[in-house]
């Protein structure tokens, strides 16, 4: 089998811990023989309106910066087996229009990638783990399956909030109540200790099913 390289980009560091630990259930081990590097943002940001960053801040904000980084993916990929992998959360966006204006904006630049893929969390990444509840129930052996029983799996209904009402002491109330950077540190959190134990063939989330099998179509459409 030959070798693909995937360029991963995912808008926080709670993203960037989970999927160093699902990637490799997906594809297998780095450089067996597939390979990748995972690059974390400091948020989702928006799609620039005129194709770059127009503050110097935003080049850590992933939507932000995505044509400059597109462009020069294209040119250094360009004679490689390579892909770039961009994940975001789909938040309160109409998935579909959202997939649109991403895949408009590639479709835009020059250069550009030879193979992108653009793949959401719904309705934030934490949808992922609540996808297995067993991996869950191993890092949180005390969290209240009452709570994870009201989840409705791709839900927009405050994803994250949910995951917090079953695993964390207090519920999600206290963490909304002091907000960042405490909620960025407990996502964090959850992303190390749950994302270990998922196991990417029982995941009943849909977004997460698309990203597994995007990954996979990509790595097996080498000639």
């Amino acid at each position: 089998m030959k070798a693909m390289h995937f360029e991963i980009l995912v808008e926080d560091l709670s993203g960037k811990y989970a999927l160093e630990h699902l990637v490799p259930a997906i594809l297998g081990p780095q450089g067996v023989p597939h390979t990748w590097r995972i690059f974390s943002y400091r948020g989702v940001g928006r799609i620039p309106q005129r194709l770059k960053p127009t503050k110097e801040l935003s080049r850590r904000i992933l939507l932000d910066t995505l044509p400059r980084l597109l462009r020069g993916y294209g040119r250094s990929l360009a004679s490689t087996n390579a892909a770039v992998v961009v994940v975001v959360d789909a938040d309160d966006r109409d998935c579909g229009e959202f997939l649109r204006d991403l895949r408009n904006l590639l479709a835009s630049l020059s250069p550009r990638p030879n193979n992108t893929l653009f793949r959401l969390a719904i309705e934030e990444m934490e949808a992922w783990y609540l996808g297995d509840r067993a991996a869950i129930l191993k890092a949180y052996p005390r969290a209240k399956k009452v709570e994870l029983g009201r989840y409705q799996q791709d839900a927009a209904c405050g994803t994250w909030e949910r995951l917090a009402d079953a695993i964390h002491p207090d519920g999600s109330k206290t963490l909304v109540k002091q907000g960042y950077p405490l909620v960025g540190q407990k996502k964090c959190e959850w992303a190390q200790r749950i994302a270990p134990h998922m196991d990417p063939e029982r995941n009943v989330s849909t977004s997460f099913a698309k990203f597994r099998d995007g990954l996979r179509r990509v790595a097996s459409s080498l000639p």
